[in-house]
């Protein structure tokens, strides 16, 4: 069952200063005409795309003609829901041309890493390497490594350009033949600095023995991923983040090749083909089943399919095109903004050259004597115009300990002399600024809505 949402027509060229400036603002009056008439700026992107129309009235469409069950039956309302998953999960693979990878649904991306980081066989004998440079949800894998007695360790990133320091991450990558188990772990794009990471790193690693976890989720809203070309063996991915529309769903991609190393150490329902309570032994699903414990979500994920639908009517180079020309505009102009004394009122972390940087910035504002604005301040003045960015560390403290200058000495003593703290806590205690402002563009993004955030930002000068 599929629905026709949007013709895709070819992409044309532009004169415009922002790319298809006459194709998306079309776009957005059909589409994303409720942000217009709110009368907000939104300029979150990263954080949560947002859906489109078309993709909403497809999606109640079909809820409103079926009746859809539980699957894992055969009665009819089962048989229909997971048709409709499974034509999601299909075209998920195609989508990313991953015919050689499991579709594993998930609640989110960091549920797709949970389940590397629970399943992956770290032993005394094992070795984590990940960038400085990562979400949260794949720091958090270093806590499977040494609850099993396996080693981890960071590669930093440069702070001039926020980009991986080759040689030390070669050098960690080398000399680990006697480590049996090895994974690599890093963002295609980061999710603040918007750094685009190089991809051949992917096989790097492979040829020196490793296996690798590229976390896309900041990099495939705006960015193709192939993955017939590029191969990690675990893809971590979330869906609102590409279209909006539904929350609360992710997938792993697996490679097939390296399924059966992932060790799941329980079972639940829908996992299992078989189990025995009374001898105490059960048989694991052998494909994507395996790790979709309990009912997934059928009324959503059909809408998966409609929104990469969605995304290809589009085409996601024109997006690419798109929400670069918009973020190297607004970069440009922000930089341009000084005090009355010729002090910049803004510091953009990250390459001064903006190549392979995705749609974000992250900045921090400073006053005519070079003293930095509170990000919470930032935020919540931002706030009274009804400009939507985003403030703080953004799950990914690696990059905050870099732009603000952290020591290793001063974070180890600070954790040490206390069982508890909080952000303000080791400000307080540092007395170093930490958190920035993050501003990301996406599909519905007009030029008006950076000149609404210049006009903002402009605000603040000589105070």
């Amino acid at each position: 069952m599929s629905f026709s949402i949007f013709k895709k027509k070819p992409v044309e060229t532009s004169t415009s200063e922002l790319a298809h400036d006459d194709y998306f603002n079309a776009l957005i009056e059909k589409e994303y005409k409720r942000v217009i008439d709110a009368g907000q700026t939104y300029l979150d992107f990263t954080g949560g795309n947002l859906y489109p129309k078309c993709q909403l009235d497809n999606h109640f469409e079909m809820l409103n003609a079926n009746v859809l069950g539980n699957p894992h039956s055969t009665n009819p309302s089962s048989s229909l829901a997971t048709e409709l998953v499974e034509e999601s999960r299909k075209k998920v693979v195609s989508y990313f041309n991953a015919d050689d990878y499991f579709c594993i649904f998930t609640q989110n991306a960091s549920g797709a890493l949970k389940i590397v980081g629970e399943c992956y066989p770290f032993n005394a004998n094992s070795y984590f390497v990940l960038l400085a440079d990562n979400h949260n949800s794949v720091n958090g894998i270093r806590e499977f490594s040494s609850h099993k007695g396996g080693t981890f360790e960071y590669c930093p990133i440069q702070y001039e350009d926020l980009r991986i320091n080759e040689n030390q991450l070669n050098g960690l990558l080398s000399g680990k033949e006697n480590h049996k188990n090895k994974l690599f772990a890093f963002p295609a794009q980061s999710n603040v600095s918007g750094v685009k990471h190089d991809l051949g790193w992917i096989e790097k690693a492979h040829e020196k023995g490793w296996d690798v976890l590229l976390d896309a989720a900041a990099f495939v809203p705006t960015s193709k991923l192939d993955l017939s070309v590029v191969k990690p063996d675990f893809v971590s991915v979330s869906f609102y983040k590409i279209f909006g529309y539904p929350t609360g769903i992710g997938c792993l991609l697996v490679r097939k090749d390296k399924f059966e190393k992932l060790v799941k150490p329980w079972f639940a329902g829908g996992t299992v083909t078989l189990v025995s309570v009374q001898a105490s032994h059960h048989y694991l699903a052998k494909n994507h089943e395996r790790y979709e414990d309990g009912t997934l979500n059928y009324l959503d994920i059909p809408a998966i399919k409609t929104g990469l639908e969605y995304i290809e009517a589009i085409g996601i180079e024109r997006i690419n095109e798109r929400v670069t020309s918009l973020i190297n505009n607004l970069c440009e102009r922000l930089l341009e903004i000084k005090h009355s004394n010729g002090q910049p009122l803004v510091r953009i972390f990250g390459p001064s050259d903006r190549k392979n940087v995705g749609s974000t910035l992250i900045m921090n504002f400073f006053d005519p004597n070079g003293n930095p604005y509170a990000f919470e301040e930032i935020e919540k003045l931002a706030n009274q115009r009804l400009i939507s960015i985003r403030s703080g560390c953004f799950c990914n403290p690696g990059i905050d300990e870099i732009n603000n200058c952290l020591s290793t000495q001063e974070l180890a003593t600070y954790f040490s002399s206390r069982e508890n703290g909080n952000y303000q806590d080791m400000i307080d205690y540092l007395k170093k600024m930490r958190g920035a402002t993050r501003v990301s563009v996406g599909i519905a993004t007009r030029g008006e809505d950076l000149e609404t955030f210049v006009r903002f930002a402009k605000t603040l000068l000589n105070k």
